[in-house]
């Protein structure tokens, strides 16, 4: 049988020995501008990535565009960026297609490992769903409250950030027919970005919203009022840090998966890193940044910082998980 630890019990990360990246030495390549397009999910990540880099690379200028995730995908295969932030790997027919049209090499690797949370008004009683009842949900066969053991019969109000987004595809691969798309869904509503989303669910007791996890950690909002020379700082000196706080504004579900890999355990986790890490928490993807830049670039710069030590403390404060990093688990009674 295995122990599980409580949810607030991670040691982030023990990067050192993990990261195998050469650091940037300063001033080197790292300066002039470039643009990045960047899935709406991982604005909260990109933009202090972002901040810390200039502060380091003074001469640097890094311009982001928030976008869907396609959006984001069709701006580089048209060589308008050189990098873009997505949950999709590139597949070996648009890499070729860049090398033969643009003379570009694709680079791409994971930086993060991300959470899909779903979260309601602190009103709502329902605590927790399965597998099955967000597939019900997402296929018409749940919709209304009521049917999840609340005493309210309103409809479920789906609510998403846009059709194009890397969270709106995850659930339609994951629940959906081939075919069938999020919008089709009866009472799904699609916002601009996760922001809408958020303030949605604060105010209405009958939403479900669909968000990455990195909207919803509570380290990074506090970590933005402090100076960044001293955030630099810290990134650049703590090598053990607590897990990621999450917000309290709204309720974040936990999530069970019954399979016969664990039991048919109905024991239902929610999106906290130790849970990502050991898998416990089912819907997670990879994130990836892909770039085209040459290694002469600022761009290229900026990918060896988001992939090296301190890019990666970066990611570890906002609620979801640094691909690169050992984390350390301990027992909290």
């Amino acid at each position: 049988m295995r122990i599980k630890t409580l949810p607030l019990v991670l040691g982030a990360a023990l990067f050192t020995s993990v990261i195998s990246c050469t650091p940037i030495k300063k001033g080197e390549y790292a300066s002039g501008s470039a643009t990045i397009f960047c899935d709406d999910g991982f604005k909260n990540i990109l933009e202090e990535e972002i901040e810390v880099f200039e502060y380091t690379y003074p001469q640097a200028s890094i311009l982001p565009f928030y976008v869907s995730e396609q959006e984001a995908i069709d701006t580089l295969m048209a060589n308008e960026t050189t990098a873009i932030v997505t949950t999709k790997e590139l597949t070996q027919e648009q890499i070729k297609y860049l090398k033969s049209k643009y003379k570009r090499i694709v680079r791409q690797d994971p930086i993060a490992v991300d959470a899909v949370a779903l979260i309601i008004n602190k009103d709502n009683p329902v605590d927790a769903l399965s597998i099955e009842e967000i597939s019900q949900i997402l296929n018409g066969q749940i919709t209304k409250w009521s049917q999840l053991a609340a005493n309210d019969t309103a409809n479920i109000k789906i609510v998403f950030d846009n059709a194009g987004s890397s969270t709106v595809s995850y659930l339609r691969e994951r629940f959906l027919p081939e075919g069938k798309t999020i919008s089709e869904v009866a009472n799904a509503y699609a916002q601009q970005n996760n922001a809408q989303v958020f303030d949605i669910v604060k105010n209405d007791k009958d939403a479900l919203g669909v968000i990455s996890v990195s909207w919803l950690g509570d380290d990074l909002s506090a970590a933005k009022k402090v100076p960044v020379e001293v955030r630099n700082t810290q990134y650049q000196n703590e090598n053990d840090t607590v897990a990621t706080n999450l917000t309290t504004e709204v309720k974040i579900l936990k999530i069970s998966n019954p399979t016969e890999d664990n039991d048919f355990s109905a024991v239902a986790y929610a999106p906290y890193q130790a849970y990502i890490y050991s898998g416990d928490y089912p819907l997670v993807r990879k994130v990836y940044f892909v770039s085209t830049a040459a290694g002469s670039t600022v761009m290229n710069s900026f990918y060896q910082f988001v992939r090296g030590f301190v890019g990666q403390k970066i990611i570890s404060k906002t609620g979801i998980l640094p691909y690169k990093m050992n984390p350390r688990v301990v027992q909290v009674i």
